[in-house]
């Protein structure tokens, strides 16, 4: 009996040896999920509302009854980021105050939802959709026209913080594919000389019109419609004259 088990548990051994250990591939992004503290990110370094700020604060929380004012968190994180240009951890701490929850509530929101920016970000956040739909139609030259202009990569922001350039997944643009948002604009259906020119015209201090640069208005069909052309039928269209 005891050979039996020896033998068996020698063959394990064996077989084991024999067997590559595979692991799944690192993933990689350029948002901090993990709180290291620095010099331009720590709690020592004070945040306040701006009195302006603090009157949309209250006018966010009243929207929210007693007892759900957490439902506020996110609006009131956006509205520190707004404020500050990212959210450092200090920004997380005032908000956790705010709706008198533990600081970890805050990290857990702050961490998942990639819109929060947890390190310095530059004037212009470049936001550069590679998922499928936009992939299909070019983003990865998209992708390498604002490297090219801005002289950066995925991630890296310019030293006079005026750029940052981020892969992102889907922005809900999809029919408008290839596209990229520029803080809180969306420009759509682009080519590489449409992207350098929105890239360009921001140095200069202009400020482009957002939307498509196809000459559509929105998302509707390029062309002439293809379907659904003629007047939509009347009440009772295809009913059987018994009923």
């Amino acid at each position: 009996m005891l050979k039996s088990i020896k033998s068996l548990s020698n063959s394990l051994r064996s077989s084991l040896a024999l067997r590559s250990i595979q692991t799944s591939t690192a993933v990689h992004h350029d948002s901090l999920f993990v709180h290291r503290d620095t010099p331009e990110d720590n709690p020592d370094i004070p945040f306040e509302f701006t009195p302006e700020n603090k009157k949309r604060a209250e006018a966010i929380l009243a929207i929210y009854p007693e007892g759900h004012k957490r439902g506020a968190m996110i609006p009131l994180l956006d509205l520190a980021q707004r404020q500050y240009g990212w959210l450092p951890i200090s920004a997380m701490h005032k908000v956790a105050e705010i709706l008198k929850l533990p600081k970890m509530r805050v990290y857990e929101v702050a961490t998942f939802y990639t819109m929060f920016m947890r390190k310095p970000t530059g004037k212009y956040h470049v936001q550069v959709c590679t998922t499928t739909p936009c992939w299909l139609r070019g983003s990865d030259q998209i992708l390498d026209a604002v490297k090219k202009n801005l002289n950066l990569e995925v991630g890296e922001t310019s030293k006079d913080m005026m750029w940052t350039i981020s892969e992102v997944e889907c922005l809900g643009a999809c029919v408008n594919a290839p596209m990229i948002q520029i803080n809180d604009d969306y420009y759509e259906d682009l080519t590489e000389k449409d992207t350098d020119e929105i890239l360009n015209d921001l140095k200069a201090g202009k400020k482009p019109a957002a939307g498509p640069r196809s000459g559509r208005y929105a998302c509707e069909p390029i062309g002439e419609p293809t379907s659904l052309k003629g007047e939509p039928t009347g009440p009772g269209f295809g009913v059987r004259a018994d009923l």
